[in-house]
């Protein structure tokens, strides 16, 4: 992997880091709203868990291979 490439996955895993922390804060002000809407919260929380594969897969990118 290049320092390029790397350097793009980083910034890729940052963003996806703050939009799941902005996912959490929206689901948890819809949660407490007087009258909320179930299907906008569970599709809140598909999009979040989503968004945790993606950044448990760029995070296994950037680990290095440590072979025995």
């Amino acid at each position: 992997m290049t320092g390029d490439d790397e350097n793009a996955l980083r910034a890729e895993l940052a963003r996806l880091q703050q939009e799941h922390r902005d996912l959490d804060t929206a689901i948890e002000a819809l949660s407490d709203a007087p009258g909320r809407d179930q299907i906008q919260v569970q599709r809140l929380k598909k999009r979040k868990l989503i968004l945790r594969d993606r950044i448990a897969f760029i995070e296994d990118q950037l680990t290095p291979d440590i072979i025995a």
